[in-house]
């Protein structure tokens, strides 16, 4: 039994000795990371494949020690994160990094809160068309790239600030932070990306009837009016696109609402059918327009007499561009152009006409109207743009928001299609007839403009991470339902070259950790205080043998037999 005793005592006292080391431990690794002294929302750069090649950045998780543009020469920055802010950017810098593959553990840009959705609308920049120049040209270079790290994208804020001003004056002296110094680290605990499996698109319809004549069997010649509205940027939780295509689609709304108007009473309702179409993957190649057009009888696709596509005519000053496939002097094109150049000049606009014909043999259009065009379809572009734009640019990226925008330029883009295409309807061409003047019950509102072009300007649409249920897209189908009738949805797969991926948002924490040199001192003093504690409570518990006993070898099994 005394045998039994002293045993279960020295088993007992190797426990906790055993729990004091676990402690020890437990300490130790608490060490390095302390309270986090900053936690914001981020923006992950687009991460996608077009045609098997990879672009964007192909990583999400990140835990790096954090730097600045005011590294010291020589600095291995393989594990570190660059903190750039937009105001101090150096393209040429980070294009040669990236375009030369130089090391890097990751980038953060930080972006003015003008560029906020938030808070966009609210604030005034001195140097905001420089900033947004800039932020364009940063953008084209990353969605272009591959990039193999981590590249997030955050608001400015005084959190932020502040850890970055205490970096800069680390690097500044020689003393960038790595895991030797110490200094900042930041920490996403994200899953690496996955594949968006089968991402869709909807396209909405409208439809407002025209009045036949009694005893004509023939059918209405249609009037299309098409927007898309869906966004690409290099952050899709970004990427509201208040002008390309925010502004278009609010146009659209507004026109339709005018027209129902119209519409409602038989005495002034046209003979033409009005078709409204909020189309998708509008940056892919315009890949939802094309399936809307095909999912048309032929019927219907030969009594469009035109169509008019609305993109980008949220911040002009006095000149629009009418976009056509067929050359200026077609007989439909010089009609179109004229109706639209005589409204124009009674409201003090410049239009301008652009051709461009299209390639039948090659699949690239790069305006809407050029898939009606493929088909045989008389149609156009009304855009503040004057050159085609490439694939995937002026999609609705970083720079497109509401701090850019001007519901009066809007507002005036309304009034000029929505008469041209009244005259046309009502057979007024070359008269001075305003059907849509200002104080009167057919009045543009440019409240409504204001308050849709807001909501727009809030809600990020790029078309792979929306779901067919989407409140945005609900809320469009509602809205065209109040002004239309026959309202329906057609839901595709995005088929083609295109793959995304996703995870585009997270949350970073910055820790602010020691130095190597402050955890072994204070690894030191705690292990001195642990072992001077222990032995202390052994020998006022147990005595001093015991306390002697426990770093002695335990006796075998054999012998304690």
């Amino acid at each position: 039994m005394a045998l039994s005793k002293n045993s279960g005592g020295h088993w007992g006292m190797q426990e906790s000795m055993y729990s004091v080391i676990a402690l020890v431990f437990i300490l130790v690794a608490c060490v390095e990371l302390c309270d986090a002294a900053a936690a914001i929302d981020v923006y992950r750069l687009i991460q996608y494949d077009m045609s098997g090649s990879a672009y964007g950045s192909r990583f999400a998780a990140l835990n790096h020690h954090a730097a600045s543009l005011h590294f010291p020469p020589g600095s291995d920055l393989s594990r570190a994160v660059l903190i750039i802010p937009l105001r101090e950017l150096n393209i040429t810098f980070v294009r040669e990094y990236i375009n030369q593959k130089k090391p890097l553990g990751g980038l953060l840009f930080l972006l003015p809160e003008i560029f906020s959705f938030e808070n966009g609308g609210k604030k005034q920049v001195h140097e905001k068309e420089q900033l947004k120049n800039l932020l364009a040209e940063l953008e084209q270079l990353l969605i272009h790239a591959n990039i193999p790290y981590p590249v997030y994208f955050a608001f400015e804020n005084d959190e932020i600030d502040t850890v970055l001003a205490d970096i800069k004056k680390n690097d500044a002296i020689g003393q960038p932070a790595t895991a030797t110094t110490g200094g900042y680290k930041l920490v996403i605990p994200t899953p690496e990306p996955k594949k968006v499996a089968s991402p869709t698109f909807t396209n909405i319809q409208g439809w407002l009837s025209g009045l036949k004549a009694d005893g004509d069997t023939n059918q209405l010649p249609t009037i299309a009016i098409v927007a898309s509205y869906d966004t690409f940027g290099a952050a899709p939780a970004l990427s509201v696109g208040s002008d390309s295509n925010g502004s278009g689609v609010v146009a659209l709304l507004e026109i339709a609402r005018l027209f129902s108007l119209l519409y409602s009473n038989p005495k002034t309702r046209g003979r033409y059918n009005l078709l409204f179409g909020l189309t998708s993957g509008g940056p892919y190649n315009y890949n939802g327009t094309q399936k809307w057009l095909r999912s048309f009888d032929q019927r219907l696709r030969e009594s469009i007499d035109y169509a008019i596509c609305l993109n980008s005519i949220g911040s002009w000053d006095n000149e629009l561009w009418i976009h056509v496939s067929k050359p200026p002097e077609n007989a439909y094109i010089k009609q179109i152009f004229e109706g639209f150049s005589n409204v124009a000049e009674e409201l003090d606009i410049k239009v301008g006409l652009k051709h461009k014909k299209i390639n039948i043999s090659n699949p690239r259009v790069a305006w809407e109207h050029e898939q009606f065009s493929r088909l045989r379809v008389t149609a156009a572009t009304l855009s503040e743009i004057s050159t085609a734009p490439e694939l995937l640019q002026g999609t609705g990226g970083l720079f497109d928001s509401r701090q850019f925008v001007n519901e009066t330029a809007i507002t005036r883009g309304v009034k000029l299609v929505a008469e041209s295409l009244a005259r046309h309807i009502y057979g007024h061409q070359g008269k001075n007839v305003q059907i849509f003047a200002d104080g009167g019950s057919l009045a543009v509102n440019p409240a409504y403009i204001q308050s849709w072009l807001d909501l727009l300007s809030q809600t990020p649409r790029v078309a792979p991470f929306l779901s067919k249920n989407d409140p945005c897209v609900m809320a469009l189908k509602k809205e065209l339902a109040d002004h239309t009738d026959e309202v329906n949805m057609q839901h595709e797969v995005l088929e083609g070259v295109f793959t995304f991926y996703d995870s585009t948002s997270a949350r970073l924490n910055i820790y602010q950790v020691a130095s190597v040199t402050f955890d072994l001192l204070l690894l030191l003093m705690l292990g001195s205080y642990l072992i001077v504690l222990f032995s202390f409570l052994v020998i006022t518990t147990r005595g001093l043998d015991d306390l002697i006993s426990l770093f002695r070898r335990p006796p075998s099994r054999k012998n304690n037999t």
